[in-house]
């Protein structure tokens, strides 16, 4: 998939940022495995604690104690705030809970929110996916590359 997203992006002249929570970087270690990917990935960011997201890309702290760092408010600032930190043409951001512990009720294990941002538009949606740790965080991995390849495809 980040082959797929490589070729379009690079044929349309465009650029990527990542900011990730709950994925440690793996979009960002995916799109680097191509070969050729400088030139249309632009800069990624691991933001892992609530205070590395409001620091390294803006995330108010307000939107961070009043929804949590796993909601679509949050990753919306996540990848507004990437977006605006580079010279990216799409920003997305993953924010979730990978497990084994941490789920709650409202917010179970499995539970991953994106955003897409671009100069025009931000898009949220989540995703609550089976498996391990390791599961839920290729799954989170590979949803983010199709929704990008998706939203690169409708520009």
């Amino acid at each position: 998939m980040a082959v797929k997203l490589g070729e379009q992006l690079f044929h349309q002249n465009e650029k990527v940022a990542t900011v990730e929570s709950c994925t440690g970087g793996g979009v960002a270690f995916a799109i680097t495995e191509v070969a050729g990917s400088s030139q249309w990935f632009e800069k990624s960011w691991v933001t892992y604690s609530n205070q590395a997201k409001h620091e390294e890309v803006g995330v108010s702290l307000s939107t961070l104690n009043e929804f949590g760092a796993v909601s679509s408010e949050v990753v919306c600032e996540m990848a507004q705030g990437g977006l605006q930190k580079s010279r990216a043409d799409y920003c997305v951001a993953i924010s979730g809970i990978a497990g084994p512990g941490g789920g709650s009720k409202q917010k179970p294990v499995g539970l991953v929110w994106f955003a897409i941002a671009t100069q025009h538009h931000t898009t949220s949606f989540s995703r609550c996916f089976n498996g391990d740790r390791q599961e839920v965080r290729e799954q989170a991995i590979s949803l983010s590359l199709q929704e990008l390849i998706d939203s690169s495809l409708s520009a």
